[in-house]
């Protein structure tokens, strides 16, 4: 969105010389020029002048375009996106989440080639995400400081700092979002380039919309391809960072009781007779059933993800219940405590052997999409901090991961540019090892 101011050039009779003016005898005086900016008059042959803006008008339109769009923002914040205003919109937290999210798809949506972030869409983001970001210096804690009085005496008061979690994450995060942001300028002067969509071979049926990057004949230089390990190994230690940081904070998240509101309280039914059967087993091993799980695509496993889990949060829910039912009981040498204790034991221990086929599902499978407990909770969440942190976390991961994916093609097309030959003499091509988006 975009503004610009204009006026007419206006004709003066008889000038010789430059003036700075406004007519004060004109019906519509030219409220652009008057108060925003100056025009200058230029002496011409013939007696007329043209008129000619000052370089200082070019700066407030920039100033004044920029104020809008920031005041657009925030309506759509303070509204909670509900444009009728009748107060039905999304909380504050979840509001700002959906602002970072759709501005990262806005500007990173169609990243399909390594190459530098465009001029306008990198300044776009740094505006904007700036924009958002500056509510997290308004969120801050009260802590004891002690200060000097004039008399030589101390005192103890209450000062005001950045939250704990937003003091040590956030600048992270920042310094991280530079960091993709230069490994993509690294992007420059390169061998290699892109075709559009359209003659793809079979192997790369499931990426038909992307660009097909072309490498020459010779295949990538050693330097070229040394960046390219380079490039990618920082990607990757990046995209740990961000994923343990968005992590950290779903974890720190209250799980909504709309969650447990949607689910029936029986865990067999969320497992399955054959995952159940195994868990509350005499002997459990999380690896082995792991192995035998079909797990041949990420749906099927993001489906088994998503049902552990759900078991989990229900055993640890029975386990409070039955613990603060025996605890608020006073006869505790009766047969019906001991009871309540034994199933509040049996609880704990296969809430223990759930969270440990998740680990072991989570470690196997660390590029999952988001589980329903993940969705839930951004969803129901009102921390408008822990907001910013997660939405910022998760736009800076899959920027890494696709950045990963764009260098993971390319290496790719440099290896299958070189047929490889097998002991029986076969030329074979290397398999692409697939990303999950």
């Amino acid at each position: 969105m975009s503004y610009s101011m204009s006026s007419d050039a206006s004709e003066s009779e008889g000038s010789s010389s430059f003036s700075c003016r406004r007519s004060d005898e004109s019906p519509a005086p030219d409220i652009g020029s008057y108060v925003f900016g100056t025009s200058v008059m230029l002496p011409l042959a013939g007696g007329k002048d043209v008129q000619v803006w000052d370089e200082s008008t070019k700066k407030v339109d920039s100033t004044l375009t920029e104020v809008e769009m920031m005041k657009e923002r925030f309506a759509k914040l303070l509204l909670g996106e509900d444009m009728s205003g009748g107060g039905r919109g999304v909380c504050a937290a979840l509001a700002i989440s959906n602002a970072i999210t759709n501005l990262s798809a806005t500007v990173f949506g169609n990243l399909w080639r390594l190459e530098p972030l465009d001029e306008q869409k990198k300044a776009v983001w740094r505006r904007e995400i700036g924009w958002l970001l500056c509510v997290s210096d308004s969120i801050v804690e009260f802590v004891p400081s002690i200060q000097q009085l004039p008399c030589g005496g101390t005192c103890e008061v209450m000062i005001t700092q950045p939250r704990s979690d937003l003091h040590a994450n956030l600048p992270a995060l920042k310094k991280l979002h530079a960091l993709l942001l230069g490994i993509l300028d690294g992007f420059r002067e390169t061998e290699f380039s892109y075709i559009d969509p359209g003659c793809r071979s079979v192997r790369e049926e499931d990426k038909w919309w992307l660009p097909c990057p072309t490498v020459p004949e010779n295949g990538l230089s050693d330097g070229q391809k040394k960046r390219l390990q380079d490039s990618r190994y920082r990607t990757e230690q990046i995209l740990k960072a961000t994923m343990a940081i968005n992590n950290s904070v779903l974890a720190e998240m209250e799980i909504p009781s709309a969650y447990f509101d949607a689910l029936s309280m029986s865990e067999r039914a969320h497992l399955g007779e054959s995952i159940y059967n195994c868990i509350t087993a005499d002997q459990f091993a999380p690896e082995c059933l792991v192995e035998c799980l079909n797990l041949s695509s990420e749906h099927q496993t993001l489906k088994v993800v998503n049902r552990v889990e759900v078991a989990v949060h229900l055993w640890r829910k029975k386990d409070l219940k039955k613990l603060t039912s025996s605890k608020s009981q006073k006869f505790s040498l009766s047969g019906k405590v001991k009871s309540l204790v034994t199933d509040g034991d049996m609880n704990h221990l296969l809430a223990e052997r759930a969270e440990s086929l998740l680990r072991t599902l989570r470690l196997r499978f660390p590029n999952l999409p988001q589980t329903s407990l993940d969705m839930s909770k951004i969803q129901h969440n009102k921390d408008v901090g822990q907001a910013i942190l997660e939405s910022y976390s998760r736009v800076m991961e899959s920027l890494a991961f696709n950045i990963m994916a764009r260098i993971d093609d390319l290496i790719f097309a440099d290896d299958a540019n070189k047929p490889l030959f097998s002991a029986r003499g076969v030329t074979g091509f290397p398999v692409q090892k697939r990303t999950v988006p």
